[in-house]
């Protein structure tokens, strides 16, 4: 694999996460957004991921397992299934031991402090799954049919524009200066360059890391939309339009991924 190839991977996942700057510039004039349009981007942000999860890893992933095992279906739902479960117990235990608390600090009430907390666990978890994204996009350029790379990068980084919003606008609302949380805003979205770096350089030193590459980003991103995304959209008692949301954004990108794909 060329390494105009990784180049090229690695420039898509830094796009891709750099839509969160762009997604992030309102903060300069806008002083919040309700509740309701929040779920329904986070919601939006779900379904994009989803139908990545499937139509941009999982799929290819099974049909890249195949053709290295000479089109042995157990073989490769194996692999896949392994990998799902791989990616997804990575992103599980780096949730669970990732630390949060040196964010917090100064005096303070008790519900502000919790009232911080969350805003900081909300940016940590942003920053988080910005990694498997990124991985995500630079696999998905290693894969048999390159052009799955580029409706990955544009479903990521068109999910990535609300979460700009969100993390930017949150960390003002609590205090922080506009620059400030514009600044953490687009940090969040330099993740994504390494995960792709890391995805696309990984698959070039062997193929037979393809299927389980794209099964660990596909397992990850999964993971986030499960254990982030969806209960976070659900606090509020506005599952609906959330859900409705969520199947916007998975149609969205299964229309991109399969025209472009």
């Amino acid at each position: 694999m060329s390494l105009g190839l990784i180049a090229t991977g690695t420039l898509g996942s830094f796009l891709a996460g750099q839509a969160t700057t762009l997604g992030a510039l309102p903060v300069f004039f806008m002083r919040s957004i309700g509740k309701r349009t929040e779920n329904a981007f986070l919601g939006f942000s779900a379904g994009i991921m989803l139908a990545a999860s499937f139509f941009s890893l999982i799929i290819p992933g099974l049909e890249a397992a195949g053709d290295l095992h000479g089109g042995n279906k157990t073989i490769a739902a194996t692999i896949m299934a392994a990998a799902v479960l791989l990616g997804a117990t990575t992103l599980q235990l780096v949730n669970r031991y990732a630390p949060h608390e040196h964010f917090i600090s100064g005096p303070m009430s008790g519900a502000e402090k919790s009232k911080l907390a969350r805003i900081w666990l909300f940016v940590i978890a942003i920053s988080l799954h910005n990694f498997p994204e990124g991985l995500a996009v630079g696999v998905s350029f290693g894969s048999p049919d390159q052009t799955a790379g580029y409706a990955t990068a544009f479903g990521i980084g068109l999910q990535n524009v609300p979460e700009g919003l969100a993390v930017a606008l949150s960390l003002a609302a609590v205090g922080y200066s506009r620059t400030f949380s514009f600044l953490i805003a687009v940090l969040t979205g330099l993740i994504e360059p390494v995960g792709g770096f890391l995805g696309i350089s990984a698959i070039s030193v062997s193929s037979e890391l393809l299927p389980w590459g794209l099964g660990f980003a596909g397992g990850a991103m999964i993971w986030v939309v499960s254990s982030e995304i969806i209960p976070e959209t659900h606090r509020e008692k506005q599952e609906g339009i959330a859900t409705f949301a969520l199947m916007l954004g998975l149609a969205v990108m299964m229309f991109l991924d399969w025209t472009f794909g």
